[in-house]
């Protein structure tokens, strides 16, 4: 019975790992890039990106200056007027922090709460700390940076 435990455990554990990004601990299991999100009323957070496709797109937009609207209680979304290009659109959960691109309406998203649903996303990385900033400030204009 403990070597079934065991091995449950450990095929579990290999089955999340495989998933790609995560924001347990709000740390990417990927390569990754730091970036700087600020806003005009001097709030900055960093986020962790991971290397791929979507991500290189956005990080040679930067500094990117847009209108995050607060959409749901849930997530801040700018859409794009352009597709950017997806290698690994997958449909699942997110967790709060969580930085995600929506194919089908061009969407940067930070995932800020939580409801429990899933739909196909690319994901892109994490807020490293205090998303919950987004609770209180609604629709909001942020610059996006890579940082040294």
């Amino acid at each position: 019975m403990k070597k079934l435990f065991l091995f449950l455990l450990l095929s579990l554990s290999l089955s999340v790992c495989a998933q790609g990004v995560g924001c347990t601990n709000n740390q990417p299991r990927e390569r990754t890039l730091k970036i700087k999100i600020s806003t005009k009323e001097g709030v900055t957070l960093t986020a962790t990106l991971v290397d791929n496709a979507t991500t290189r797109a956005l990080v040679a937009k930067f500094p990117l200056t847009i209108p995050l609207m607060d959409l749901y209680a849930r997530e801040m979304c700018y859409r794009f007027p352009e597709a950017l290009p997806i290698e690994n659109v997958q449909t699942s959960g997110y967790e709060i922090g969580e930085i995600i691109y929506w194919p089908p309406r061009h969407s940067f998203v930070i995932m800020y709460a939580q409801n429990g649903e899933q739909f196909s996303m690319q994901k892109l990385g994490c807020i490293d700390s205090g998303v919950d900033i987004f609770r209180q400030t609604g629709d909001i204009t942020v610059t996006l940076e890579a940082t040294q």
